[in-house]
């Protein structure tokens, strides 16, 4: 598949956090990760940050550690938030966003469903009247392989399943951000094919009902054919970040909070 962004000006990705809904450490956990004295092995909820050199800037998810994750930001508006589903720790953080109404409406697309449950848990957000003391967002529904734009952005929701339940990765052009999946129909990895630069989840070596492996994600990696992969999401029960070359070929690699890459 062609990228469906033609734009060949270089793009930023920050993780903000790469940790799953428990965060790491856990708490009052004692295990060798959670006490590592290593910073890459403590990992804020799951997030990252996409910005271009012509200013735009797209926030992936929006848990509820954004508060924390953006104080260290230029205050500068989002022209977009991508939200995966509906889950509290991808969700979490909307009301945060309170501050970013002096610069008018954020914009936020989801899927049905996502959509659904966010104005039946924050009307506040969304009927009436909106005061200075609540979040001024505007609700978009994203649909799996209809592109819409974002500033000089074409954004490509690709439908994958967190378990049972149908969410949302999302390709930029050569780059893919996809967490919360455990399968993927061949649909959709026809829609990831060409990305360059891939962000997977993968949440420990043990299998799960409703994430991937670090195995499962390095062999999706692999069929897609991304040149490079950055995995996130994890718990801690993924081992120590300085441990983790020795689990992964030469193009993936574990990404941490703070992480910043060209895409």
């Amino acid at each position: 598949m062609a990228d469906i962004n033609p734009n060949k000006k270089p793009m930023h990705l920050t993780f903000l956090g790469t940790g799953t809904s428990s965060g790491v450490p856990v708490i009052g956990c004692r295990c060798c990760v959670c006490t590592s004295g290593d910073a890459r092995d403590r990992r804020l909820r799951c997030s990252a940050l996409l910005e271009t050199e012509r200013g735009t800037r797209v926030l992936l998810d929006c848990g509820p550690d954004f508060r924390q994750q953006v104080m260290g930001l230029p205050f500068r508006p989002f022209d977009a938030v991508l939200l995966t589903h509906e889950h509290y720790d991808h969700v979490g953080g909307l009301d945060d966003l309170r501050p970013y109404g002096t610069f008018g409406h954020t914009h936020v697309w989801t899927d049905a469903t996502c959509k659904r449950h966010l104005e039946q848990r924050m009307p506040y957000c969304f009927a009436g009247p909106q005061q200075s003391s609540v979040p001024r967002i505007v609700l978009h529904e994203a649909r799996s392989g209809e592109a819409f734009r974002v500033g000089e952005l074409d954004v490509l929701p690709v439908e994958v399943m967190h378990g049972r339940l149908p969410i949302l990765g999302y390709r930029i052009g050569a780059f893919a951000y996809v967490t919360d999946l455990k399968t993927i129909a061949p649909a959709s990895v026809e829609m990831l094919r060409g990305v360059r630069t891939l962000v997977l989840n993968a949440l420990r070596h043990k299998p799960h009902p409703t994430h991937q492996t670090i195995a499962e994600a390095v062999a999706l990696a692999a069929e897609i054919g991304a040149e490079r992969t950055f995995l996130t999401h994890f718990n801690h029960d993924a081992p120590p970040h300085a441990e983790s070359s020795g689990c992964l070929p030469p193009s993936v690699r574990f990404a941490y909070d703070g992480l910043r890459i060209e895409v």
